[in-house]
């Protein structure tokens, strides 16, 4: 049986030869700090409002409905970018500009900034880091002595939660928020470490308890706040957070709290996120580098029925209490480049990684809306006889 908390991190650990790297080794990518290049601070031509805040989502087609039922809330956007202006070129969605919690899926944010950090000339990825009470959060966690390569990998690849909240404080909480406050998502949050958002759910911030203000702050309020949260949540070892936790999901949570609490965004805010991830991320060629062989590790491809005409690829799940998330980019064979963004909030099922495999068959229709039907590759869509599947894994 999977306890409340358990369900926020996957309900399973990361098989032990994939989650526990060596702390001794090396980063497979041996990387240089660079300058930071002039066009790190320049802006795509998205369509804005005039206080800078990103318009609500163009008018596009209805995604088509799911093909195999979900409950909740749903939104979903897919959309094919253009490369240049990162404007949608065709594109469907269902609810683009309703809010939902990010869970896990935000943490490639925290990648972003930590490559900024370190083309910034601010950090190595050899800087190691010991797990702590004050920085363990809930889950499986890392080695004494990983670098921040090594946290890299396991923030993406395993969902470590542990490893996040490390990077996410080494970068810093306003750093990490910056990447959407840069690109004018202002309706994107993205500030708070994991353990951070679960101490406030489970009613151990006082801070959190003592002010409305929160859900609502943006700036220097936001930034403020969030220190205070930090603080209080790192005075609470991971396993008195858990219980407690427990205790809040088993007696009185309501969906209504995971928005409040939760770092979150919308599912079109969260594609131009990832369009300028991917396609415009003012990063150094060692560090893009860096971010697409992490990112590439990330669960999505598999479970794509494009899944074979795609030559390059990054997503990032996340699941929690009737909570689950998926997102993406690729480009295909013939050069088109694609992101997408599910989100699904209150749903019926209270674990709801069973859902992956409906969540893809909607994603699946909304790319096969915006780019056609996959092009047959023989005795199966993959070429082995077999349609693309999503295997029992960590988001």
């Amino acid at each position: 049986m999977c306890g409340a908390a358990a369900l926020l991190t996957g309900c399973h650990r990361a098989p032990a030869t994939a989650a526990q790297a060596d702390p001794g080794a090396e980063p497979s990518v041996r990387l240089v700090p660079l300058k930071p290049r002039p066009d790190t601070t320049l802006r795509s031509p998205v369509t804005s409002r005039t206080d800078g805040c990103l318009a609500a989502a163009p008018t596009v087609e209805k995604a088509p409905p799911p093909p195999f039922a979900l409950s909740g809330r749903l939104g979903l956007w897919v959309a094919q970018i253009d490369p240049v202006t990162l404007q949608p070129v065709r594109a469907v969605g269902t609810n683009p500009d309703s809010l939902f919690p990010l869970a896990s899926t935000y943490k490639q944010a925290v990648l972003w900034a930590l490559l900024q950090e370190f083309d910034a000339g601010r950090l190595s990825p050899t800087e190691r880091f010991d797990v702590t009470r004050e920085n363990q959060s809930l889950g499986s966690y890392p080695f004494d002595g990983s670098n921040i390569k090594t946290l890299s990998v396991r923030m993406i690849a395993n969902s470590d939660n542990t490893a996040t909240d490390i990077l996410h404080r080494r970068v810093g909480l306003q750093r990490v928020q910056a990447v959407a406050d840069g690109l004018g998502l202002c309706r994107t949050r993205l500030i708070l470490p994991t353990r951070d958002w679960w101490a406030a759910q489970a009613g151990l911030s006082a801070t959190f308890n003592g002010t409305s203000r929160w859900a609502s702050a943006t700036g220097e309020t936001r930034e403020w706040l969030a220190a205070l949260i930090d603080d209080e949540a790192r005075a609470y070892r991971a396993d008195y957070v858990q219980s407690k936790l427990d205790r809040y999901f088993e007696t009185r949570h309501v969906p209504a709290d995971d928005l409040r609490v939760h770092n979150l965004s919308t599912p079109y805010e969260w594609g131009t996120l990832l369009a300028h991830e991917f396609l415009h991320s003012g990063l150094s060629p060692r560090a893009v580098k860096w971010q697409r062989e992490v990112m590439a590790l990330g669960f999505g491809k598999s479970a794509l029925s494009w899944g074979p005409q795609i030559t390059a690829f990054g997503g990032k799940g996340g699941n929690g209490w009737g909570i689950l998330t998926y997102s993406g980019y690729f480009q295909t064979k013939d050069g088109r480049q694609v992101v997408y963004a599910f989100m699904q909030h209150g749903a019926d099922q209270t674990y709801t990684m069973p859902n992956t495999r409906r969540a893809f068959a909607w994603i699946n229709a909304g790319v096969e809306a915006v780019l056609g039907p996959p092009p047959k590759t023989g005795a199966g869509q993959d070429g082995t006889g077999t349609k693309p599947h999503s295997p029992n894994t960590k988001p």
